[in-house]
């Protein structure tokens, strides 16, 4: 098997990170806001908002839970295969906007208390964000998965495989009435780095 057949036998999967020069530059307030994504704003709010910056929606799906959980993928036309989904937002039809996950190979550049988050070899910032925490605070914090993070940031990085590297992602969520940590906040495949599937 050649690397062309491997690449024919998974025709929509992309490996290329882009540039970094090439990705949109967002900040992030903790459990607040995601680049234009604010936590608990509604829908139809939320796709205005992207559109803003070029972004187009599509309907990624639902869940059949009490209240239902709807899925928004969001992706700049003409910028990445046609597959890619940058950015994925979770709402609960009570309570807006829950979740939001960037993508490690295409999404935005997301900058939180000085730190790019996006992109990244996992041990890079892994050390950057320690060396931050420590500074900061005097001690480290790590989530279930082993990744350095700070709870109150209301981020989990994610590293994604990129070809055969890996590279970070992040979800962002916000604790709420029917989700009391941010891992009940964040829908389980977002956690398996499952972009693009439900």
């Amino acid at each position: 098997m050649t690397a062309q057949d491997g690449a024919d036998e998974f025709p929509g999967r992309h490996w290329t990170p882009v540039p970094e020069e090439a990705r949109l530059q967002w900040d992030a307030a903790p459990m607040e806001r995601v680049g234009p994504l604010r936590f608990g704003t509604g829908r139809a709010e939320a796709v205005a908002a992207m559109a803003a910056q070029g972004y187009r929606a599509r309907d990624g799906g639902a869940r059949c839970t009490e209240p239902v959980e709807t899925r928004v993928n969001f992706r700049r036309p003409g910028t990445h295969p046609e597959d890619a989904v940058e950015v994925m937002a979770w709402f609960v039809d009570t309570l807006g906007l829950t979740c939001v996950a960037v993508d490690a190979l295409t999404g935005p550049q997301v900058t939180l208390e000085g730190i790019r988050l996006i992109g990244r070899p996992p041990s890079e910032l892994a050390r950057e964000t320690a060396a931050h925490l420590l500074a900061r605070d005097g001690f480290v914090q790590y989530t279930p998965e082993g990744e350095v993070s700070d709870r109150d940031w209301g981020m989990l990085p994610l590293p994604q495989r990129a070809g055969d590297h890996l590279l970070t992602g992040a979800v962002f969520g916000r604790p709420h009435a029917r989700a009391g940590t941010m891992y009940e906040c964040v829908p389980f495949h977002a956690l398996r780095r499952g972009f693009g599937l439900w």
